[in-house]
């Protein structure tokens, strides 16, 4: 029978029935993606090979087990096969990657999220059948890149070369309406919206008065918002 040991009382099927999160992999993205969808309100079922990995994650998972998730008997115990989302965060073994991966596609997991450490282990990975393959290491230095070369707060790609950018309004734009801005014509993004000082998040629309050290967020084609964010009116 495959070993598998629990940190507290667990029901796989009253689990996977919540729509909750199975994160296969606790390393440094495993642990952070697994703390973050916890504080997003999802249940998690973490689960690590490691038994001092799993040992540190007491309490701060909804359950966390030590397992070896590369055994088709144990993720069928752990109830993995109901699970409508799995999140695969091993990178550094591509065996187990790959091997858990066909496991959870033969499963018919419909939401599978699979991580790719190089460009080689996420085209396994697509060819395998994988809707969701995300890098990490490439992505977040991606995104730091763009912060470092442009006066931006943050920046996500949404998807292939386009990009959201939180920054703060050009000192230019002062007492200008947006309307008025000309910022769509000249640079090819669109400000959607804005957070004036002292005040929260709105909608932008044409009437929307720019002021100096207000807050906007700025969508568009991921290098004309990069170069917005450094250019003059």
């Amino acid at each position: 029978m495959a070993k598998h040991r629990f940190l507290s009382a667990f029901d796989p099927t009253r689990l996977a029935s919540r729509q909750a999160v199975a994160v296969i992999g606790l390393g440094r993205f495993g642990q952070s993606l697994a703390r973050e969808l916890m504080a997003d309100g999802a249940e998690v079922l973490g689960i690590d090979v490691s038994e001092d990995v799993v040992q540190s994650l007491n309490g701060q998972l909804t359950h966390v087990v030590a397992a070896d998730a590369t055994n088709e008997e144990v993720l069928r115990q752990l109830g993995v096969t109901e699970f409508e989302r799995v999140v695969i965060a091993i990178g550094s073994h591509l065996e187990s990657s790959i091997l858990i991966t066909s496991l959870l596609l033969r499963f018919g997991v419909p939401h599978i999220w699979a991580k790719a450490v190089s460009d080689a282990h996420g085209l396994i990975l697509q060819q395998l059948g994988v809707p969701h393959v995300v890098y990490p290491e490439k992505d977040m230095g991606r995104r730091v890149a763009h912060i470092v070369l442009g006066s931006m707060e943050d920046f996500i790609e949404i998807d292939t070369d386009f990009a959201m950018v939180k920054t703060q309004v050009n000192p230019a734009y002062d007492g200008v309406r947006l309307g008025d801005s000309a910022i769509r014509q000249r640079h090819g993004v669109t400000v959607s919206a804005v957070k004036h000082r002292g005040a929260g998040w709105e909608t932008a629309t044409a009437d929307t008065v720019l002021r100096e050290g207000d807050v906007i967020l700025v969508i568009g084609p991921s290098r004309k918002a990069e170069r917005f964010t450094r250019a003059t009116p």
